[in-house]
């Protein structure tokens, strides 16, 4: 019995102490949680909270009945979406547009920043940054809407088209022009914008590196494969881990305003489907199912490339 207080005694002191050592950890970053706190409580609010929500994938939901009384159906809804004729077709967008922005976007804020850290003049410099962050606040409603205006039957890039010999080219209504016209949209709004991250990066590396590769007789190029791209690798991975988590989202702005009935067989993804067959139609608990299955897919593929990215190299993200 001695021993067994002794024991908790020990255990409520261990307690305390944990305890004053948080409290005064705490106490003294109090002005850094301070400043955190708007983003935690974003992130508690429309996020974590929001997850009630998942219930409903697993409901027939009605609005009336509210959330604790509708019926459960298990899953009837995900049964359902596997089964619809459109799920392949819905799928194969998805990870054809996601792969594209994954290969040709995801490497263009790269260059840009490596790019821009050659650039010696300042001024120079600091004028290209802000014309290239620019395209990130145009909303996708005026980028789409500019590109119809530039592509459509009378546009300017239409008519240079046909000048070029390709009188028949309709550029909106193709189907092999779609994903292509997407990829390109999308790496001119957000690749300047993504090389925020990368620039920073580049600024933490050590100046005195590149001095003495220069005194070993290194050139630009030889400085970049040595010294830049290795110090930027840790960057990347983290990065590219972080997008592959997000493989399944994609820009309904875009693709929604982007698609027309001629291609809708190579448009439609998984976010418009989800607001056509599900919204529109009032089916909220077959909306969930399909936004749970995004959430899972993304949920395997971040775990899944993490435990390869830490079983083959030094970088990962847990």
């Amino acid at each position: 019995m001695a021993i067994q207080t002794t024991t908790a005694g020990a255990a409520t002191d261990n307690g305390q102490r944990i305890g004053r050592r948080i409290g005064k950890k705490l106490w003294t970053d109090r002005y850094f949680y301070l400043l955190a706190l708007p983003g935690m409580l974003f992130i508690l609010l429309f996020d974590y909270v929001p997850m009630y929500g998942i219930v409903l994938a697993f409901q027939d939901y009605n609005p009336f009945a509210g959330i604790m009384h509708s019926d459960w159906v298990g899953l009837g809804h995900f049964q359902r979406l596997f089964r619809h004729p459109d799920f392949w077709m819905v799928l194969r967008n998805t990870l054809v547009i996601s792969l594209l922005n994954l290969v040709l976007y995801f490497p263009a804020p790269i260059i840009l920043a490596l790019l821009l850290n050659e650039v010696r003049a300042q001024f120079f410099k600091r004028t290209i940054q802000t014309i290239i962050y620019l395209p990130h606040f145009v909303s996708w409603v005026v980028i789409c809407s500019l590109t119809i205006t530039l592509m459509n039957s009378e546009g300017i890039i239409t008519q240079v088209v046909h000048w070029l010999g390709f009188p028949d080219v309709k550029l909106l209504m193709d189907k092999r022009l779609f994903w292509g016209i997407i990829t390109i949209q999308s790496i001119w709004r957000e690749s300047g914008y993504g090389t925020i991250i990368f620039l920073a990066a580049l600024a933490g590396i050590n100046p005195e590196l590149y001095e003495a590769a220069r005194v070993d007789g290194a050139n630009r190029w030889q400085q970049i494969r040595a010294i830049t791209m290795p110090a930027l690798m840790s960057t990347v991975v983290i990065l590219l881990l972080l997008r592959l988590g997000h493989i399944m989202n994609l820009s309904f702005d875009q693709l929604f305003i982007m698609g027309n009935p001629m291609v809708s067989d190579v448009a439609e993804v998984f976010d418009t489907y989800v607001f056509k067959a599900g919204v529109l139609q009032g089916n909220f608990s077959f909306a969930a199912a399909v936004g749970l299955f995004k959430s899972l897919v993304g949920l395997v593929l971040i775990l899944g490339s993490n435990w390869l990215s830490k079983k083959t190299s030094d970088h990962y993200l847990f």
